[in-house]
């Protein structure tokens, strides 16, 4: 492996186009977990997360907070327990009904008149509730604004084509005053196709730099055992916090 801090002062790989292609399908993303295929799910939660929580939520009370393809993310309970209220947008429906019986909680599902096919599962509390449609469809089931959201494996996962279409419907979904967590992957894209994808820090700026100032709050060296049959050998995981110009 990469030396560490090497690797953490190092500049963007320049091979930010060699990904710009590649295309997953919903039905893909769907197979991943009925084969569990899920080594993304992180099931002590997100540490950066846990880390920077507090500047996150800023003491701020009763937040609506959105988890773009959410999962089955523990973190979502973590929000919800502090009494704020939780959106999700997942394709899996068996990713939902996974957090529901993992953590313990009842809920109830119904379907989404304005998306055919879609449903909605809303935990018996009524803090969190878990669309389960493309994240594309969502704003038609009028869901609202949002004051936080908590990008974590969602703009990674989409195909790189999409973002500015997935970017302008994150921003849409904001209240003012809004504050947005992102983390991304940065590692050589030449060795590795994908998904997580590289975002390199110069789309994230075209993205949303625009609408928001953009702080880095965090470069962690995320290389695990794992990430050896992807072919590479360092992988840094950035943590940004976006707030509303």
């Amino acid at each position: 492996m990469a030396n560490t801090g090497a690797v953490l002062d190092a500049e963007e790989n320049p091979n930010t186009e060699v990904q710009k292609n590649r295309v997953l399908t919903l039905e893909e993303w769907q197979e991943k977990w009925v084969n569990h295929k899920i080594a993304f799910h992180q099931e002590r939660g997100h540490q950066l997360l846990k880390k920077h929580l507090d500047t996150f939520l800023k003491g701020a009370k009763e937040l609506r907070v959105f988890f773009p393809l959410c999962g089955k993310a523990v973190e979502m309970k973590w929000f919800a327990d502090r009494g704020h209220s939780v959106v999700g947008v997942e394709i899996s429906e068996l990713g939902i009904r996974e957090f529901f019986m993992e953590q313990n909680l009842s809920y109830s599902e119904e379907q989404i008149m304005e998306i055919p096919g879609a449903k909605v599962f809303k935990s018996s509390s009524g803090n969190i509730s878990l669309y389960c449609c493309s994240l594309f469809d969502l704003p038609r089931a009028n869901i609202g604004k949002f004051d936080r959201i908590w990008d974590r494996g969602a703009l990674v996962a989409i195909n790189p084509g999409d973002r500015k279409r997935y970017a302008d419907t994150m921003l849409s979904l904001t209240r003012t005053g809004f504050q947005y967590l992102l983390s991304v992957f940065s590692y050589d894209p030449t060795k590795h196709a994908g998904p997580p994808f590289y975002v390199p820090d110069a789309e994230i700026k075209t993205l949303f730099g625009k609408m928001c100032n953009i702080h880095c709050l965090e470069k962690v060296d995320a290389f695990e055992e794992g990430h050896k049959s992807w072919g590479i050998d360092y992988i840094i995981e950035k943590l940004y916090l976006f707030i509303e110009k």
